[in-house]
């Protein structure tokens, strides 16, 4: 509701130095085309002007925090129509100064509540804000080689929810990849992700159980189908080439979504 209203506030300016060393320290955001970098500055720009940044004890957003964060965020909407509107859900950004203990409450089959503690870089929640710790966004700038964003992480989660509950499977345009119902398209994505998931899932308990290889991809993306997801779309856009040679059934998968125009 009054979405309209957003346009009638001007986008902030973007220093030219800010976004040079923002481009500098991420170098999978350099490696896009002159078109797309020039789309993604506008699209970081929407995303300061419309989102909300809040420090959590004491730490100070700065501009660097939040143009790091923002041209992270809008990576995964590059291409995707509607742009920004995918992030409609929610407001706030909260930013700590490092990884944060979650308590977390879980209910087993028997009914036995269990409750623990989890240590996290980040968080996305449904229909409320994303959480990241900056010391972990700061990371990204070194960790493409592995694979690893924890901004591209939390924001897949939320292109996940945007259908839902987060099952692995965003919310899919008419005809995706030439299926003839959302029904197929949807049958199709998630035999393509599970397949995928569970040899990773495979890979990752043989190297924890037997020392076996560990795999490429983060092993918290074993731990279910949307973290998988979001794991794997880490990998897709800080270091595709390695991406496509470990999983070239997803990739062709996510250029069908992500950059349908590459498809």
């Amino acid at each position: 509701m009054f979405k309209w209203l957003r346009n009638l506030r001007a986008l902030p300016e973007i220093p030219e130095a800010g976004w040079q060393a923002t481009l500098a320290r991420y170098p999978f955001l350099a490696a896009l085309s002159t078109p797309e970098r020039t789309q993604l500055r506008t699209l970081a720009a929407e995303f300061l002007r419309d989102k909300e940044f809040h420090g959590a004890h004491g730490f100070v957003i700065t501009d660097e925090v939040a143009l790091a964060i923002a041209a992270q965020a809008v990576l995964p909407v590059l291409h995707l129509k509607g742009g920004l509107a995918w992030y409609d859900d929610f407001v706030g950004v909260v930013v700590h100064s490092c990884e944060v203990v979650a308590q977390r409450t879980h209910i087993d089959e028997a009914g036995v509540v269990h409750q623990y503690q989890e240590v996290v870089a980040g968080e996305a929640m449904e229909r409320g804000p994303v959480m990241l710790s900056w010391q972990d966004v700061l990371a990204s700038s070194i960790t493409d080689d592995t694979g690893y964003n924890v901004v591209v992480h939390e924001f897949a989660h939320k292109i996940d929810m945007r259908a839902g509950q987060a099952d692995g499977c965003p919310p899919l345009p008419p005809g995706f990849a030439g299926m003839q119902s959302a029904r197929e398209a949807q049958a199709m994505w998630l035999t393509t992700l599970q397949t995928a998931y569970e040899t990773f899932r495979e890979q990752t308990i043989v190297a924890e159980r037997f020392g076996g290889d560990a795999p490429w991809l983060d092993a918290y993306g074993a731990e279910s189908i949307s973290e998988f997801f979001a794991v794997a779309c880490e990998a897709y856009f800080v270091n595709r080439p390695r991406f496509a040679a470990e999983f070239p059934a997803l990739r062709r998968l996510f250029d069908e979504f992500f950059q349908p125009e590459r498809a």
